[in-house]
């Protein structure tokens, strides 16, 4: 069963605080791999008998195999075998998720701000990620510690083709103030309710949201956006570099208070 948080030390480990790694037995050639490195907790658990552990990756990219190169593994450890990091900031600070059906003609808007947002200088802690119209990978990564998501699509809210909305999920319904959002097949509102009831999510859910053209709601294997979407996508590159700016500087902030650091 997932659990919010763990008190380690007179440290709170929530996902995405970062820890090192002191596995008590040392004996095997895993707990020697691992013995020393830094590492993000995914998700605290409880477990069987009442306890608590945590579920960690390593330092590192995607893969990883215990004994040999252990960077991105993952593994369950107990509350008294990871010391809190100075600072419990997230590594993973903000995801920018392009959500769309590319075949679709203006449901394609995510995935192309994204498209145009990986090819510009990304801060450190950001991971800027085309989704399409994988509901359950955007399920998983919503539980991947990050404290900000913006999820980037097409919605119908009636305005004018090319109008470009930020919105925050409604605490009640869950959904995004009225805005008719399918990626044909990923509803994020529908993904998002998933997510909670899998475990933790982001403090702060933003939906970046693009009006699509009236006849694009047809569209099919069409991958060319209408006019005033496309129109549309260098300034909410623009808007979202903006957005992320503002979260990690808050970000930054509430570390600063919770330390009781005076910069």
């Amino acid at each position: 069963m997932v659990s919010a948080r763990a008190l380690v030390r007179g440290r709170e480990l929530t996902a995405g605080s970062r820890v090192r790694l002191r596995p008590s037995s040392g004996a095997d050639a895993f707990d020697l791999a691992i013995v020393g490195r830094a590492a993000t907790v995914e998700r605290v658990e409880d477990d069987l008998e009442g306890g608590l552990h945590l579920l960690v990756a390593v330092d590192g990219g995607p893969g990883g195999t215990p004994g040999g190169d252990v960077l991105g593994h993952r593994f369950f450890i107990g509350l008294d075998e990871v010391d809190p990091l100075p600072s419990d900031e997230p590594s993973r600070k903000v995801l920018v998720a392009g959500i769309g059906n590319v075949f679709h003609g203006d449901d394609g808007f995510g995935v192309e701000v994204v498209r145009r947002l990986r090819r510009r200088p990304v801060p450190d802690g950001v991971d800027v990620i085309d989704f399409g119209i994988r509901g359950v990978d955007l399920m998983c990564a919503l539980g991947d510690g990050h404290r900000t998501a913006v999820l980037v699509g097409a919605a119908a809210r009636g305005d004018a083709p090319g109008t470009v909305r930020v919105a925050e999920p409604d605490p009640d319904s869950g959904g995004f103030g009225g805005a008719a959002v399918d990626a044909h097949g990923l509803d994020p509102a529908r993904v998002l309710r998933l997510a909670r009831e899998n475990g933790p999510v982001p403090p702060r859910i933003l939906l970046v949201a693009c009006e699509p053209s009236a006849q694009a709601a047809d569209a099919t294997w069409e991958m060319d956006l209408s006019a005033p979407v496309a129109a549309a996508v260098g300034e909410t590159v623009r808007l979202i570099e903006r957005l992320v700016a503002k979260e990690l500087s808050a970000q930054r902030e509430l570390t600063v208070q919770r330390e009781g650091v005076v910069s």
